[in-house]
């Protein structure tokens, strides 16, 4: 064999070598994508008479990628993969959004045309239902688009979320209905106020006849002349034309859904006073919202998502700010403020614009959904941290109380003492705990006990107020034990009546000690110790709804206490 170059053997070699690992199983092979072509898409916004709009917003529908119009009502996208068709949609204020229409890149002609929406509130429209609703186009119930029930799918859509919501029962909730209406749930109707009179100040109510039955305050009671503005809240479809006089136990059909689909996405604006940014007092619910129903053969519907397009929709701002939520978070009557969730979250660095958190980012989280109506009807999958819950959890709810605050316990061993510090931090809510309805209280309970289950005897220390219930602490009577109670109570000015919830009466607010956004209440309990070798420490904190006493004259007997927090621990004493 005659001598071969170098190269030779190296190749004789490493051939075999390389195609032995070239066909190995499992290994991938490195596949060059080509890089897409790119182009662009140009193009005008205008109306219908041809003007053009400045300032509108273009996007891609469903994405991220928007653009602004110039002074001239263009429009310009660049970058844009030049094989894959693209839908643009537009919006400005005053308009509908437009557009919708799939559109090839690479065009410099692109024309959005958008139709100018009411200026003005047409108060002879008819609300639609939530629930399904026979009708046509954007006429029918909002649950026929808005709702998974009927066509059985898993989606969890805004109609499903809402009807678990405690904004759907507000004209037909049972506490609110035998506070209205001065009954228990059973129908049982306490007496009519009684009146006395004197010169100087007229008529005055007397305190309720001891003698007779007596079922809780009521509206009806103080002033059965009267329809209030209670429904201004809590029935505002009725209301929104009648503030005044509209007797929530008297609706029926779309007036008894409570704050409904049709009348959140109604809302043009909110009437705030300018220097402090809360709603004038006495002026609740409907009374504080500006509406902007459509005329006969229009449909109006206002979002927070700017490229809903084709229909009768427009984009709003406010549906993602907390001033939505303030004409029925915050209520001052008789110059007293009753309801201040809304004024609580503005007072605090919630309301930060850079750092804070709106009320929908608490209430209306997202929960996952990629869509916000049902494919069948023309929903396209969105990114899911632009759909927002429907749920709104609030007082309610289990796992949003428990995750409100935080709470610690530490021990300190003083000779033939112990001292237990309990702190209860508002760090995780953007408004005072508890918050709105001045009937809803926390409760915590300080309970210390030998290995045997013998209370030790408190020797320093607060003790839980009366109004939490004198009698049987088996039975929620915790009036007296070792811990707090947290609320805002409300006294009566003519009967002296405290605590109360009847505020549509002159009230004083004799004591509020609630814990405010990012603050914290600390308080210690002094216990005698016994000849034990160790104890037994159980802290709760517990969320009642209301007043046990008007729970028992009410018959609000499916009303039970949320556990908030507890800590238990087992502390073994020093000799």
């Amino acid at each position: 064999m005659k001598n071969k170059p170098p190269l030779y053997w190296i190749h004789i070699i490493l051939f075999p070598l390389f195609f032995l690992f070239a066909c190995v199983p499992g290994q991938p092979k490195t596949v060059l994508s080509p890089t897409p072509e790119l182009t662009n898409i140009q193009g005008y916004v205008v109306e219908e008479t041809g003007n053009p709009i400045p300032n509108a917003v273009v996007r891609v529908k469903t994405t991220k990628n928007y653009v602004i119009t110039d002074e001239k009502g263009k429009f310009y996208f660049g970058k844009l993969p030049k094989e894959q068709p693209v839908k643009l949609t537009a919006w400005a204020p005053g308009f509908f959004i437009g557009g919708g229409d799939e559109v090839s890149p690479d065009l410099l002609d692109v024309v959005i045309t958008l139709e100018k929406h009411n200026d003005y509130d047409n108060d002879e429209y008819d609300w639609l239902p939530s629930t399904f609703h026979a009708g046509e186009g954007e006429n029918q119930g909002c649950a026929q688009c808005h709702s998974s029930v009927e066509s059985k799918t898993a989606v969890s859509l805004p109609v499903d979320e809402w009807l678990l919501d405690a904004h759907s029962q507000s004209a037909h909730n049972e506490r609110f209905l035998s506070m209205y209406s001065g009954t228990d749930t059973k129908g049982n109707q306490s007496p009519l106020t009684q009146y006395g009179f004197s010169r100087d100040y007229g008529t005055f109510p007397l305190l309720p006849d001891p003698d007779l039955p007596y079922y809780g305050p009521g509206y009806k009671l103080d002033f059965p002349e009267s329809s209030g503005n209670c429904a201004a809240c809590h029935a505002p479809l009725a209301a929104v034309d009648d503030p005044y006089g509209v007797n929530p136990t008297t609706l029926s059909g779309v007036d008894a859904e409570g704050i409904s689909c049709d009348f959140c996405h109604k809302i043009s604006d909110v009437n705030l006073n300018p220097v402090s940014g809360l709603p004038d007092a006495n002026m609740p619910g409907v009374l504080s919202f500006n509406f902007l129903r459509p005329p006969e053969g229009h449909q109006f519907f206002a979002g927070p998502l700017d490229d809903v397009a084709p229909g009768e929709d427009t984009y709003s701002s406010l549906q993602k700010m907390s001033q939505f939520c303030a004409p029925c978070h915050y209520g001052v009557f008789w110059d007293t403020t009753i309801y201040n969730s809304f004024g609580e979250w503005l007072e605090s660095s919630y309301s930060d614009s850079e750092t804070g958190k709106t009320c929908q980012d608490c209430h209306m989280p997202p929960s996952g959904a990629t869509v916000f109506a049902l494919p069948s009807q023309g929903s396209e999958e969105r990114d899911p941290d632009t759909i927002f819950s429907h749920l709104m959890p609030g007082a309610k709810d289990e796992t949003l109380l428990q995750n409100a605050i935080s709470m610690t316990v530490n021990t300190i061993q003083e000779n033939h003492s112990i001292v237990v510090e309990v702190t209860i931090l508002n760090d995780q809510t953007g408004h005072h705990v508890p918050t709105d309805s001045p009937l809803r209280q926390l409760i915590l309970l300080v309970e210390v006990k030998t290995s045997d289950n013998q209370a030790l005897q408190l020797i320093d220390g607060p003790t839980i107020p009366d109004w939490a219930g004198i009698g049987d602490p088996t039975g929620g009577y915790y009036a007296g034990l070792p811990g707090k109670g947290f609320a805002k109570i409300l006294k009566e000015r003519w009967t002296g009546v405290t605590p109360s919830g009847a505020y549509w009466n002159p009230t004083d607010i004799v004591s509020d000690n609630r814990i405010a956004a990012n603050e914290s209440d600390i308080s210690r309990y002094t216990f005698a110790i016994p000849q034990t070798d160790k104890i037994i420490i159980d802290v709760k904190l517990l969320f009642r709804r209301a007043f046990i006493e008007l729970m028992d004259q009410k018959s609000w007997d499916n009303v039970q206490d949320i556990l908030m927090q507890q800590i238990e621990m087992d502390v073994p004493l020093q000799p």
